[in-house]
């Protein structure tokens, strides 16, 4: 049933977080009022409950559905149920871990339950005033460890002052089992009280009922012997009567002298298995067993058994009637054995479980059990204490992480959001906006929308065995050297650190700056991945030819008429190769001059406008989608990958995101590198530089290179203007 009431009846107060509006929670009455608060203005609609910087046991408190999801539902509900404990609500904004408990509200039903069970606790630890923590409902034992009863319906030998009782006790443990009572002491219930009691009376009625052993004190050794042999005895006397019917048969019946001769070689003591299934004397057709016969080794010491405790000693042979006439001996004594009840007391002796019964504790033992179950409500109410105590110091936090994000947002930096699990230090930054993911290609996936520069790693530290997955924002600086393989470290919230290295990377802009140089950057890449892939292919070509011809040098002589002649030198050919290498050169020459041409033709103000031309056609779209992509910079696709809920959207503008990650910052000093590489001092390498340009146009000059550009920039040279002459005669003379 919904537990949202959507009738406005409470005056909220409003925020601007995050470039958008959003309620105010600041107070106990706006937490008491949370029920009238219109579901569609909540920031959050659902949250898992692990993966968060609060205490998952406060997590599961919440959980009221156990569905491990908080949701509205489960908001409201828990902040009916804390405000109704409370004189004054505003404390549950405090977020502290310890309460006055005097400052229950006794009123309630519930909370007069909380109160009592609040100062059982109190004097159990013997703890002195009126304020209780969660430190102290942290260890239940504690609490219960100096107590008598404490309502689990388990009693100890601290529950009793009486020596036999405690005796009673202790036998119970140690013959049916104990059970952990709430001080950590193993303890009886009432059912183990039952059952052992039971247990003592079976165990005498059996042992009442004792049948004398047929055997005296070999019975036990003569069963055992007979059960090894009864099937042996059986099958001698099957081949017995079948010789008697057969006599020609006996040999085959018989133990062969070939299976002897076979096992012969070997060490027969390891053929033991073999030797056993030879029958268990030598047959005849006579169907009686010689007392007196050899017997096969591998039973002889089972017959011995029976041969000196069980047969007359007068007997020089036995027949099939007289063995099953051994059996039937000791058949009721076996099934009394058999039929034992209550072995499992039976460590104690017959005698102290006759003394236990005739003493007769049960009822005794049973009254302390009730003793104890009679404060069982109030006992159990001390997890309610813990239950309180854990949702009034985090059930506030919880708050500004899901109707609001304020501590997202909060300008110090020292608070963070519940989603916010550590500090990533790697390439000179340090990332705050750090979250635990559980499949990073999942995540991954679902944040591109994000618009953030995210790098996933895997993080590993030797205290703990398990592997953690976090995905960290980068939002200052340049790509840099964030690749995949590098090594960062990341400190969680608790401090501890972790060896993380980068697994994925989503590449989103970080700023402008950045978007500028990005068409370059990707260009180089371009080209060093086609040089690399060109120069592997020809050497892998190179490689191939190689061992071809040294695979195949071996079959070549050098008298091999078959070998075709090395073909002559076709001049052609090359001329007009080169005449194609020609015609590129003087294209691309006219072309270099067609543009020279045009820009000594401008002024240096539209130079300088051409090539701020050139660079924005270049990088202008990259810095325009660069601009679009962080103005959209949204955390809420993030937290959807992770399992929110996410109601609005919540943005990261460019400010806000330069608080998100610090980049080094080293101070303007002049420092002398003892390893600094010697050379030339700057201004030495400017006039070398300039000297060699002007050299370079000087070249150019000569080789007439900026004639076409202008007339007045002739070579001096008379082979170029030779040129210019002739071409003049030949026009004339083609006009005469």
């Amino acid at each position: 049933m919904a537990l949202i009431n959507k009738e406005k009846k409470y005056r909220w107060a409003f925020e601007n977080i995050g470039g958008l509006t959003r309620v105010k929670i600041s107070s106990g009455e706006d937490i008491a009022h949370l029920s009238e608060l219109d579901p569609k203005m909540w920031t959050v609609l659902s949250c898992p409950t692990t993966g968060l910087e609060i205490d998952e046991r406060s997590l599961k408190y919440m959980d009221c559905d156990g569905d491990s999801k908080l949701r509205v539902n489960d908001i409201v509900s828990v902040s009916q149920w804390i405000t109704s404990l409370l004189k004054d609500k505003d404390l549950i904004v405090r977020g502290e871990d310890k309460i006055d408990i005097n400052q229950i509200n006794t009123d309630d039903p519930n909370g007069n339950k909380l109160y009592s069970s609040a100062k059982q606790i109190l004097n159990n630890l013997a703890k002195e005033g009126s304020v209780i923590s969660i430190a102290d409902t942290a260890d239940i034992t504690a609490i219960f460890a100096k107590t008598r009863f404490n309502g689990d319906g388990v009693i100890t030998d601290a529950s009793t002052d009486n020596s036999d009782l405690k005796l009673t006790i202790a036998a119970i443990v140690s013959t049916i089992g104990g059970v952990t009572d709430r001080s950590g002491v193993l303890g009886v219930n009432s059912d183990q009280i039952e059952t052992f009691y039971k247990t003592l009376n079976d165990y005498v009625a059996w042992y009442d009922s004792a049948v004398e052993p047929p055997f005296s004190d070999k019975t036990e050794d003569v069963i055992e012997a007979y059960n090894a042999l009864d099937a042996k005895v059986k099958d001698f006397f099957m081949r017995s009567k079948l010789a008697a019917f057969s006599p020609e048969s006996t040999a085959s019946l018989d133990v062969q002298t070939s299976q002897i001769t076979t096992i012969s070689a070997d060490n027969l003591a390891t053929k033991n298995d073999e030797i056993a299934s030879y029958p268990l004397i030598r047959v005849n057709s006579k169907a009686e067993i010689d007392l007196n016969a050899a017997v096969n080794p591998a039973w002889s010491k089972y017959f011995d058994i029976i041969k000196a405790n069980a047969i007359d000693s007068s007997k020089n042979v036995i027949t099939e009637e007289d063995w099953t006439a051994i059996g039937l001996k000791f058949a009721a004594y076996l099934s009394w054995k058999t039929s034992k009840n209550g072995s499992n007391v039976e460590s104690l002796g017959i005698e102290s479980i006759r003394n236990f019964i005739a003493q007769d504790n049960k009822t005794s033992l049973l009254e302390l059990v009730a003793q104890d179950s009679a404060l069982k409500e109030e006992a159990d109410n001390i997890e309610l204490v813990d239950k309180f105590l854990h949702i009034y110091r985090d059930f506030y936090q919880l708050l500004k992480n899901f109707v609001t994000l304020d501590d997202f947002y909060c300008k110090d930096k020292k608070v963070r959001a519940i989603f916010q699990s550590g500090t990533l230090i790697i390439d000179q930054r340090e990332c705050h906006l750090c979250m635990k993911v559980n499949d990073t290609a999942k995540h991954s996936a679902a944040a591109v929308p994000s618009g953030m520069y995210m790098i996933y790693c895997d993080c590993v530290t030797k205290t703990k065995p398990t592997k953690l997955q976090i995905a960290a924002a980068v939002t200052v600086g340049d790509v840099g050297e964030l690749i995949v393989g590098k090594n960062g470290i990341y400190y969680d919230n608790e401090g501890l650190e972790w060896d993380a290295v980068i697994t994925k990377i989503v590449d989103n802009p970080i700023n402008i700056s950045q978007s500028f140089w990005s068409p370059y950057r990707r260009m180089a890449t371009a080209i060093e991945n086609l040089i690399n892939k060109s120069a592997a292919d020809k050497d892998s070509k190179i490689m191939a030819k190689a061992t071809a011809e040294i695979n195949a040098a071996p079959n070549k002589t050098i008298d091999d008429k078959t070998t075709a002649a090395t073909p002559p030198f076709d001049i052609a050919k090359f001329a007009g190769i080169f005449a194609a290498i020609g015609m590129a050169v003087g294209m691309i020459g006219t072309a270099l001059a067609s543009i020279f041409k045009g820009l000594f033709a401008l002024s240096w103000w539209q130079l300088i406008l051409v090539f701020v031309c050139i660079l924005l056609v270049i990088s202008g779209p990259a810095m325009i989608m660069a601009w679009l992509k962080l103005r959209r910079r949204n955390i809420a696709p993030l937290l959807n990958a992770n399992g929110w809920a996410v109601n609005a959207a919540s943005k990261i503008s460019i400010p806000f995101g330069e608080t998100l990650t610090d980049i080094a910052i080293f101070p303007h000093i002049k420092l002398k590198d003892p390893y600094a590489k010697k050379g030339l001092k700057p201004w030495q390498k400017w006039f070398i530089s300039i000297i060699c340009t002007a050299f370079v146009v000087f070249v150019m000059w000569l080789f007439n290179i900026f004639s076409p550009i202008n007339p007045k920039l002739n070579s001096p040279l008379k082979y170029f203007n030779k040129v210019e002459t002739t071409e003049i005669v030949i026009d004339t003379l083609s006009i005469e």
